[in-house]
């Protein structure tokens, strides 16, 4: 969450006050809401649900992803991708990222086996995925493209915005999202039937409000609405996105030109498939190796990309143990339908990308910091970069960083500079 204010307040109190919590027949905000983001998306249905995992698990429902499907994700994403997979009774396959820290195209080919439907390619921490390469993959090799943007509100790739470029997309909004109304998430697609689908899967009951449909049968399913009180927040939280992202897209360009030079030491900024596009919610460097970005991030608080917790499949208990469901005749990988199905992990299996995610440090872009908080980032990365990789002494490296940047921008006297706190989006 990066700004919640009077407005928000306001929003949510109003629908508090009138009494229009539920969505159906009583308030609007959540249409509202469906429908400013289907516009702002580019595409023609977009359906609210309780989080990113309720959305993730109804795209795949609306696909038709069920027993006997092979779904192919990344090995690098919050862990509601794979369990999302479970939900629908099909099998998640793990594939390698490359350096950009989303899915390789190349890993997403070298994967496709008989049994393969789907692929998820996510926008991870707000970075665009290859998409142009994902979605030739997927047109040659007729493969279903979910787009995860559960961690990419407000980005997008070439001019497109994410969540409107595959078959369907899903979103999250929960607490540490660009726009976030605590927890929260949502369908996007332009096919008709799908959408009704989608809707089906949120809320079994959609047809009980809003009337049935000769065209689609209900099915059965475990309903995940949302309530006005996330609809009236989101209103609010639309309104601030594009600038949110803007500031952050704006620091993220001013520290990569600020510390381009780092390159030289081995410092190099991860590879961007859209860089005027991402969300610019963290830059990203790659490093010689975990030892270095070790030492880096004891010297500047950041993250390791490999240590954010359930964002590495090795962190994905379920999966790994083959827990696919709480009963076992619900269990995908005692499905005899997945009987030819690809169920075997380890926690070696994607060594590759084990790799990238040590050698990869992050560090996050915030809409609150000023030029001053900026330029001490920039300065304390270069400090930290010299010492860690140019082998100098901090009081070296932080005569040397002000030498490389401009003697008149820095006052020496006192040190490297106060840092500025980091995060990681969950």
């Amino acid at each position: 969450m990066y700004i919640v204010g009077d407005e928000e307040i306001e929003a949510v109190t109003k629908v508090l006050r009138e009494g229009t919590l539920f969505r159906y027949g009583i308030g609007g905000e959540c249409d509202r809401f469906e429908q400013r983001y289907a516009e702002y998306l580019g595409v023609r249905h977009f359906a609210l649900a309780a989080s990113g995992s309720n959305a993730l698990a109804a795209a795949m429902i609306a696909v038709g992803l069920g027993p006997g499907d092979e779904v192919l994700i990344p090995a690098h994403t919050y862990m509601a991708t794979a369990t999302s997979v479970l939900a629908v009774g099909a099998i998640p396959v793990i594939v390698d990222i490359d350096e950009s820290i989303t899915i390789s195209p190349k890993a997403v080919e070298a994967a496709i086996g008989p049994r393969t439907r789907a692929v998820v390619p996510v926008h991870m921490w707000g970075a665009a995925a290859d998409m142009d390469a994902i979605m030739d993959i997927a047109e040659r090799r007729n493969l279903i493209v979910i787009e995860d943007a559960c961690q990419g509100v407000g980005g997008g790739y070439k001019g497109k915005k994410f969540g409107a470029i595959g078959h369907i997309g899903a979103f999250s909004f929960n607490y540490y999202k660009n726009m976030t109304s605590g927890e929260g998430g949502g369908v996007a697609v332009n096919d008709d039937r799908l959408a009704k689908r989608a809707q089906g899967a949120i809320d079994p009951c959609h047809f009980y409000w809003s009337g049935r449909d000769d065209d689609e049968k209900p099915f059965a399913g475990n309903g995940a609405r949302a309530t006005e009180l996330m609809g009236a927040m989101l209103n609010v939280q639309l309104d601030r996105l594009d600038g949110v992202v803007e500031k952050m897209r704006a620091e993220k360009k001013r520290i990569l030109a600020g510390t381009a030079s780092l390159d030289n030491l081995g410092m190099k900024p991860a590879p961007m498939n859209s860089p005027d596009h991402d969300c610019a919610t963290q830059v990203m460097y790659t490093l010689p190796s975990a030892e270095a970005a070790s030492r880096f991030v004891e010297i500047f608080p950041s993250v390791i990309a490999g240590r954010t917790g359930r964002h590495t499949y090795t962190e994905w208990d379920q999966v790994l143990i083959g827990a696919g469901a709480a009963h076992p005749a619900m269990n995908p990988y005692l499905m005899p339908q997945n009987a030819e199905c690809r169920k075997t992990y380890s926690k070696d299996m994607c060594a590759g990308s084990l790799d990238i995610l040590n050698r990869t440090v992050m560090i996050a872009t915030n809409p609150k910091h000023g030029d001053a908080e900026i330029d001490a980032m920039i300065h304390n990365i270069g400090v930290a970069a010299r010492v860690v990789l140019g082998g100098l002494s901090p009081e070296e490296a932080e005569l040397r960083e002000v030498e490389a940047v401009d003697a008149q921008k820095f006052d020496i006297s006192s040190g490297p500079r106060e840092a500025v706190a980091t995060d990681t989006r969950a």
